[in-house]
């Protein structure tokens, strides 16, 4: 079977993690369990989960001028995606998350540096690989009128876009419903979607529900996929590897409720091993997992 291609418009971080046994309130140190450094960012996250997957993934973004700018665009290389289009900004740091975790839980700050020079005039560089993509997917850690850019595009040339609304922000009005899907957490739903946006946009969205798995709308009910237990590690990137997963799925023609499977497959052994891309699968790995979970092993 060919592989589906999919271009992921977003953001490369470096995830600065700290472990600890309690998040410090307001004003007050506290020792650490210990502490490391790992790639992220929700864009190079979610190619990376795509990747493993088996898709041909164009990654399209920007890292710094600093150390960990080649290392963020070499572990892309190590994963099979392609790279050309992630370029240094001079005299710009790259983008860092600084995650604490703790009781496996965690709390996330995002500085975005080289992510901010993900322009409109950056991205319509690579226009042609983008309208021709199988999949489009995009979050909303660079900036908006990016993120509303990419949407114009794909929809004059009807290329299938998958919107990932994390963190969230509000787009300009009619840019939600210029997406295919809209995969919002249940926090980014509530804080983002009103009752007038939610009955527009009800057939695209696909909320994303933790270990209670996802859901859509079918185009009569709602429709409740659940997920797979697992004893979790951590929890960072399970959303991103969803969405990873999820457009793997589409590209590759399943039905939507098989699609959300999937993905609530991939998720579930994502949040076993530690960092955003530590435990992301391989279609493998995927593959086994599920069969293994066949008719049982829910939530």
């Amino acid at each position: 079977m060919t592989k589906p291609t999919i271009t992921v418009i977003g953001s490369i971080n470096m995830d600065m993690v700290t472990n600890t046994d309690i998040f410090p309130s307001q004003g007050e140190t506290v020792l650490g369990e210990s502490f490391s450094t790992m790639p992220g960012g929700k864009g190079a996250n979610q190619a990376v989960a795509a990747a493993r997957l088996g898709a041909q993934v164009r990654m399209i973004g920007r890292v710094g001028d600093d150390p960990f700018g080649p290392v963020l665009k070499q572990v892309l290389s190590d994963n099979g995606i392609f790279s050309g289009d992630v370029e240094p900004v001079t005299e710009c740091s790259s983008g860092v998350a600084t995650i604490i975790l703790s009781d496996r839980d965690n709390r996330i700050i995002v500085t975005p540096g080289a992510n901010n020079h993900v322009t409109p005039e950056y991205v319509e560089k690579f226009k042609e690989e983008i309208i021709k993509s199988d999949i489009v997917l995009l979050q909303l850690e660079i900036p908006l009128k990016t993120i509303e850019y990419v949407l114009d595009l794909c929809t004059e040339y009807e290329t299938t876009v998958i919107l990932n609304p994390a963190p969230a922000q509000l787009l300009r009005k009619g840019s939600w419903q210029k997406a295919t899907y809209v995969t919002p957490n249940e926090t980014e739903y509530n804080q983002l979607f009103t009752a007038s946006i939610q009955s527009d946009l009800r057939s695209k969205l696909i909320i994303t529900k933790g270990a209670r798995g996802a859901s859509f709308f079918d185009g009569q009910h709602e429709v409740e996929i659940s997920s797979y237990r697992v004893e979790p590690v951590d929890t960072t990137g399970a959303g991103d590897t969803f969405n990873g997963a999820f457009a793997v799925a589409i590209a590759e023609g399943r039905a939507l409720e098989e699609a959300v499977s999937f993905a609530n497959g991939a998720a579930a052994l994502s949040v076993q091993k530690l960092g955003a891309q530590g435990g992301m699968p391989t279609r493998d790995q995927l593959d086994r997992f599920m069969e293994q979970r066949q008719g049982g092993g829910r939530e």
